[in-house]
């Protein structure tokens, strides 16, 4: 085998694992802004509705911050951050959905448990608080 075909079969290697789960993000000016305007857009809308008193009761209102804020995470993810399940091979959607989960099972456990203890403790220990020790 002479040089040039060592050469060449030793770049075409190369090459190819140094790209290996690098994916071409394609960055732009234009991406920046939108996701700008978007997160600018989903931070004044919330503001804006509290203070003007929009929602007559706070459960809808809550509600509706809360999706808002959802929708806020997810332009972050995508503008920013360019996160998508193509990037490093699918790995870090994986770690994203992993993360959620860990995030939703510690939340509601910890408001269950919440709930719990006030609605179990707290109106039988305040009835009678002279035998509090």
């Amino acid at each position: 085998m002479s040089d040039h075909a060592t050469h060449n079969a030793h770049d075409d290697g190369h090459h190819e694992h140094a790209h290996d789960g690098v994916e071409d993000i394609h960055v732009t000016l234009k991406g920046y802004a939108t996701g700008f305007c978007a997160a600018a857009l989903l931070t004044i809308l919330p503001f804006w509705l509290v203070m003007s008193g929009a929602f007559s009761k706070t459960g809808p209102a809550d509600a509706f911050i809360l999706l808002l804020a959802a929708i806020q995470i997810i332009v972050h993810m995508v503008y920013f951050l360019h996160l998508n399940s193509k990037s490093q091979g699918g790995w870090n959607m994986l770690a994203l959905v992993f993360t959620i989960v860990l995030v939703v099972i510690t939340l509601s456990g910890s408001i269950w448990i919440m709930y719990h203890l006030n609605q179990n403790m707290m109106p039988s220990m305040m009835r009678d608080v002279h035998n509090l020790p």
